[in-house]
């Protein structure tokens, strides 16, 4: 059984996170947070919270072994987007996207198929 957690909303660009998902992916999770505890990332920051809080709830459901759990799926989907205006010259205006992200990892034993 798979153990996931979500952070929806959250305030980055999918793309600045998806290379640091892409780093964890097929990973232990032990090295999967030694990983992105030294990536210099805000991004980083994020997707090593949702990946404590999947192992989080691994330990809550009574996963068999914690230590030994695999990171199988890490996503960043894209989420909404905010739209801001930017004032410009001779009276334009220009849109400004602040985009969100869904951030999600899902870790499961390796033995598992």
């Amino acid at each position: 059984m798979a153990y996931e957690a979500v952070h929806r909303y959250a305030r980055i660009s999918a793309r600045k996170v998806r290379p640091l998902a892409d780093l964890i992916r097929g990973k232990y999770a032990d090295e999967a947070l030694e990983i992105l505890k030294y990536q210099p990332h805000r991004g980083a920051r994020m997707l090593e919270k949702v990946l404590k809080s999947a192992l989080g709830n691994a330990e809550e459901q009574r996963a068999t072994n914690v230590q030994q759990l695999m990171v199988v799926d890490a996503r960043v989907d894209q989420g909404p987007m905010f739209k801001r205006i930017q004032p410009h010259a001779r009276g334009m205006a220009f849109m400004i996207k602040k985009r969100l992200s869904h951030i999600r990892v899902a870790v499961d034993s390796p033995l598992r198929e």
